[in-house]
């Protein structure tokens, strides 16, 4: 994106770049033995698992175009990296486990690195058919 400001003589350019790589594999019938409500129960069902990487560069340069002068004001470079798996308990309950950790170094020096981390288990029930 390129924005051009007449009143000061300004042209800011913001520039970002992407790359995701993906990996998938699945266990066909996998089974699990649960005791619930005191009676013995065998479940059997597929375990999906996924694993993305990413890498995204971002930066915003200021040109002053009276100066001869430019500028980074903004930008980060941010690495993720997701994993989900998920497993059928019965055709309309589905368990879900994801992590998900995502780390950021920023372009100017004023600001500090952020790592974020996210994890956990959803129980997805479907209604319907």
């Amino acid at each position: 994106v390129i924005s051009l400001s007449f009143d000061n003589n300004l042209l800011t350019e913001i520039n970002g770049n992407e790359l995701i790589l993906g990996l998938g594999y699945r266990i066909k019938d996998l089974k699990f033995k649960t005791n619930v409500g005191g009676r013995s129960k065998i479940i059997k069902s597929d375990l999906n698992m996924r694993l993305d990487g990413s890498i995204r560069d971002n930066v915003t340069i200021v040109r002053y175009l009276d100066l001869d002068n430019s500028q980074a004001t903004a930008g980060q470079t941010i690495y993720g990296l997701k994993f989900t798996a998920d497993y059928n308990l019965s055709q309309a309950f589905t368990a879900i486990f994801y992590y998900d950790h995502t780390f950021s170094e920023f372009a100017i020096s004023t600001a500090f690195p952020q790592t974020t981390i996210r994890s956990g288990i959803t129980l997805r029930y479907t209604f319907g058919n």
